[in-house]
């Protein structure tokens, strides 16, 4: 069957995002690292730190599911190794014995206002760039 001109053309636009995709979470990664985050963990806390703008206040994890590119799986292990950190705390839900609730710590709350505009930046810079 062959490849359309439309066809091509969005094949093209796709692996266009794909590429600034993977262009801007390497960039982020390496902005991060030496706080010992990566792009998905400051998408974690940069959520949380939106969700929960009180210190004290805190978030259903099957809430971030839905807004970060993760599996619930793949959230859980992650949001266990930013628990082991000291950035979050997990509680079970009292109402719904199934829920877990996260909240940023202090220490969560400070690191990610520390990189968010190493983070912005990095955006900044990927987004901008011109295309390939």
């Amino acid at each position: 069957m062959a490849v359309t001109a439309s066809e091509s053309r969005l094949e093209e636009r796709w692996r266009d995002i794909l590429s600034v995709h993977a262009r801007t979470m390497c960039e982020i990664d390496r902005v991060l690292h030496p706080y010992g985050l990566g792009a998905s963990d400051f998408e974690v806390l940069d959520r949380l730190a939106a969700e929960t703008p009180v210190e004290g206040d805190h978030c259903r994890v099957q809430n971030l599911v839905g807004q970060v590119h993760l599996s619930q799986s793949a959230l859980s292990r992650l949001i266990g190794r930013l628990e082991k950190d000291g950035l979050v705390e997990r509680s079970v839900c009292v109402e719904d014995r199934r829920g877990v609730w996260v909240a940023l710590t202090p220490r969560g709350r400070a690191l990610h206002a520390e990189v968010r505009p190493l983070q912005r930046a990095a955006l900044q810079r990927m987004l901008d760039a011109p295309a390939d």
